[in-house]
């Protein structure tokens, strides 16, 4: 309790997201009343199916999608960073030609070829490895003239045992903020692919929003519940990032 009256609580909202789906009181496509009713806490969707049941199913799928887009697109960006840093910032230009392309472009074109989970984590992470690899290597390049550093040069360690143990460690904190705005980033990314139709979760939450816009004069709460769930999962993120990075 102690623990989340410091901040902690984010950390257990997630938690709950991910184990909702076995606590949700319906299946996601189970139809519980008439369309657009009241029944249940968040009443039913355009065909009557139960709300908080789908969005309790959606988060789980949603989170673990973004998270893996994240992680992917923040490890690829640092072990880049790190590269641009010990040897030549022009290591950085092909990724500058990726970050000129919007995000829900780059999600588009790969969703052309690869229509599925997979091709979302991929085209996430390929947005976010540009800014990533920009804000590593700003990082990275203060540490790498240090003394440490250069008595590791000196002593003759590996480039990999450098940059993984003498530099990486000083810019942890920097690369877990960077996570969790990727993190965030990815949250939107992936609930526009619901949105345009090209997620295959079926409680997809920004699915839930374009099938709730019909009937939003109806039945609002269908529309504003995954709304804020998306915006409580990207504050609940950076949250935790600033307590792992206080901790760390």
């Amino acid at each position: 309790m102690a623990g989340l009256k410091r901040g902690w609580w984010p950390l257990a909202l997630l938690t709950l997201i991910l184990i909702a789906p076995e606590l949700a009181p319906h299946a996601a496509t189970d139809v519980v009343g008439l369309p657009y009713s009241t029944q249940g806490l968040l009443g039913t969707d355009h065909l009557g199916r139960d709300v908080l049941s789908r969005l309790m199913h959606g988060g789980r799928p949603m989170v673990l999608t973004s998270l893996a887009a994240a992680a992917l697109g923040t490890g690829a960006g640092t072990l880049i960073g790190l590269v641009a840093a010990w040897w030549r910032p022009f290591v950085l230009r092909p990724w500058d030609a990726v970050a000129a392309v919007p995000g829900i472009l780059v999600l588009l074109l790969v969703l052309t070829a690869m229509p599925n989970r997979a091709g979302i984590v991929f085209a996430v992470a390929l947005a976010s490895v540009p800014l990533s690899a920009r804000v590593v290597h700003a990082a990275a390049a203060q540490v790498i003239g240090k003394a440490h550093v250069e008595h590791a040069k000196v002593r003759g360690e590996r480039t990999a045992w450098i940059l993984g143990r003498e530099v990486l460690p000083l810019i942890g904190t920097t690369v877990l903020a960077d996570l969790g705005l990727r993190f965030v980033m990815a949250v939107y990314l992936v609930a526009a692919a619901g949105f345009l139709g090209l997620s295959t979760m079926s409680s997809d939450w920004g699915l839930l929003v374009v099938e709730a816009l019909p009937g939003a004069a109806l039945q609002p709460v269908a529309l504003l519940a995954p709304v804020v769930g998306i915006a409580v999962v990207a504050v609940s993120a950076n949250r935790v990032a600033d307590r792992v990075g206080e901790w760390a």
